[in-house]
């Protein structure tokens, strides 16, 4: 079971010491242009680009660059081009925690995969987060890229 108070710490200082609940406490501390934005994380938009399958908003000068890499594959370039930092997600807030990316790589490995099973159910996917204790905060990382037929 997760532990919330642990993953958002400032919820057991609310209601006079009482606590409050995780979305009772979004309700108070969260906006809709907030949640806007956050859908766009927790609901990623992706685009066939080619022979490439990459998140919506990518630089089209990105992926040529890495085709030129030498060695490059189809895998190669999906996953450099697919791949989101957990520390990245807030680049002016609090650092994070081990715990707190852990929480959020799992879950948006389980939403891509999700996400991408609707919106392309004639390709496979490959979803990857290295969910391993102990490592730098900045390579609690995801990326996708399609499975090898």
């Amino acid at each position: 079971m997760t532990d919330f108070n642990e993953l958002i710490p400032e919820l057991g200082a609310w209601n006079n010491g009482k606590g409050i609940d995780p979305e009772s406490w979004v309700g108070c501390v969260g906006n809709v242009p907030l949640a806007i934005g956050y859908s766009l994380i927790f609901w990623p938009r992706f685009a066939r680009f080619e022979k490439y399958v990459l998140r919506e908003g990518f630089q089209e000068e990105s992926v040529r660059g890495f085709e030129r890499c030498e060695g490059s594959t189809r895998t190669s370039v999906e996953w450099v081009m697919n791949h989101v930092h957990m520390k990245d997600l807030h680049h002016f807030d609090e650092p994070g925690t081990e715990a707190q990316f852990r929480y959020l790589g799992r879950l948006l490995k389980e939403i891509h995969e999700v996400k991408l099973r609707a919106d392309f159910p004639d390709l496979k996917f490959i979803v990857e987060f290295n969910d391993e204790p102990g490592l730098d905060l900045i390579d609690y990382q995801l990326s996708f890229w399609q499975a090898e037929e």
